[in-house]
């Protein structure tokens, strides 16, 4: 009988300690790390089997050793990418931010216009126009008390709101208003000349030029409703009187115009604009 050739199987060569191994430490803090690969001389008798390496991988000074073909050097670069990565990325977070621009303040919203719809009879920017002197006033002279009623009183008599409201949106009027001339000619009229000729009275509050550049603030307009309201009050409260009440009403009108006739007429519009009850035309008396 022949002999069967069985192929030798080879025993692997037992492993075999070496002096040295691939060595990788990674120093966290400082972002350091190291790979090393030694290959020395095995203990014992010479072999022509492979040598194998062996890989070390510290964590913090705590070293595994592995052969190298079952731990390949991919891996453990893999591991230091990963690590200078994490360092990297707590670098950044670390930096600082700069803070966002301020948002822009809001554009500041116009209020809307007065209307001039008729309010308690009385057209709309007059009714503001007066309301808005009593306010001011009773900042600038608290003890006066005067109200807004005595004021669209006058407004009433003086032209009858300024010809029905006949105002632009700013209060001014659209047709300026003027008085006779002061020459005489009119019962009861006095003689009141100014630099170029018989002064007239001005605006929808009736204003001596005189008596206007007394009392109005610079730049006051007579035509303006506001302007004549706001001055037509500093007037009636510069005597000093309590207008609170009708006898401090009365002197006050006395002295915008010297005739009783007169303060009935205002006393009587500013009671029916307060009461929402207007008075009768016929009732009143002639100025």
């Amino acid at each position: 009988m022949g002999r069967h050739s069985v192929g030798r199987h080879r025993k692997p060569a037992p492993q075999r300690q070496r002096s040295a191994a691939v060595a990788m430490a990674l120093v966290v803090p400082a972002g350091l790390i190291t790979i090393g690969a030694t290959t020395a001389a095995g203990h014992g008798r010479p072999s022509a089997a492979p040598v194998h390496n062996t890989w070390t991988v510290g964590l913090a000074g705590d070293a595994v050793q592995m052969p190298a073909d079952q731990q390949a050097p991919p891996a453990a670069a893999a591991v230091a990418v990963a690590a200078v990565k994490s360092a990297a990325a707590t670098h950044q977070a670390s930096a600082p931010v700069a803070a966002p621009a301020p948002a822009a303040a809001p554009a500041p919203v116009a209020p809307p216009p007065v209307s001039n719809a008729p309010q308690d009879g009385i057209p709309g920017l007059a009714y503001d126009a007066y309301h808005s002197a009593e306010r001011a006033l009773s900042q600038q002279d608290p003890a006066c008390g005067l109200p807004w009623t005595v004021l669209a009183g006058i407004g009433r008599i003086e032209s009858n709101q300024g010809n029905g409201g006949q105002f632009d949106e700013h209060g001014t009027m659209l047709t300026p208003i003027y008085g006779p001339a002061l020459d005489g000619s009119l019962p009861g009229n006095e003689i009141i000349t100014d630099g170029s000729g018989y002064a007239r009275a001005e605006g929808p509050m009736q204003f001596m030029p005189t008596t206007w550049a007394a009392y109005a603030a610079p730049g006051a307009n007579p035509q303006n409703i506001y302007d004549a309201a706001l001055t037509a009050g500093k007037y009636l409260c510069s005597g000093g009187e309590n207008l609170r009440d009708i006898g401090g009403q009365t002197h006050a009108i006395l002295r915008y115009n010297h005739s009783m006739a007169y303060v009935a007429n205002v006393l009587a519009w500013s009671t029916g604009y307060a009461t929402g009850i207007a008075p009768l035309v016929d009732s009143l008396p002639k100025i």
